[in-house]
């Protein structure tokens, strides 16, 4: 676990809010104080490299989704992609962006927000980059910034949600 103490009131106060935002539909589905983890132990059950679906969207509107290695670290997802990608290219001109994480009916969680460029390669990487680069060096064993043209990306999430079958059972990520 990453997160601070503040982090982690702040993770939990968007999960609040953003299922208390949320259709009647979806709360029908995910009940606030049964069918949902909080911020803590969210933090703990995503530990790891969690496989991200990724959507982003074309120039003219289109979705896109593909897959990425997910990070979750400070409340917030780390992804990485070739620099050459179609995804990089949609997150250049239009960062906004849907991930969802799956693991059949045990755990879903579903992040709306914005792409932040950790390590451009035309300037200066954001602050929490040497952070981030050593955790993903710890999980790889390498840093993956050696393996061609990679950027990676911190997803700043506006809304959250979290849907747990049965939270009691849902167990830590297994990578």
């Amino acid at each position: 676990m990453f997160e601070t103490e503040a982090e982690l009131d702040r993770l939990q106060a968007l999960l609040d809010a953003s299922l208390a935002s949320s259709t009647a539909h979806l709360r029908s589905i995910i009940t606030p104080g049964e069918r949902t983890i909080p911020a803590r132990r969210l933090t703990e059950i995503l530990n790891g490299m969690c496989t991200l679906a990724l959507s982003t969207v074309t120039a003219s509107g289109e979705p896109r989704i593909s897959g990425v290695d997910g990070h979750f670290l400070h409340g917030k997802w780390i992804f990485g992609t070739s620099a050459t990608a179609a995804k990089a290219r949609h997150l250049r001109a239009r960062p906004a962006v849907s991930a969802a994480y799956l693991r059949g009916e045990e755990i879903g969680v579903f992040t709306h927000g914005t792409a932040h460029l950790l390590n451009p390669e035309d300037g200066p990487a954001d602050p929490t980059w040497d952070e981030v680069k050593a955790h993903l060096i710890a999980h790889y064993g390498e840093s993956p910034t050696g393996w061609g043209d990679v950027v990676y990306y911190r997803l700043e999430p506006h809304w959250m949600v979290v849907y747990a079958g049965d939270p009691d059972k849902v167990a830590p990520n297994a990578s």
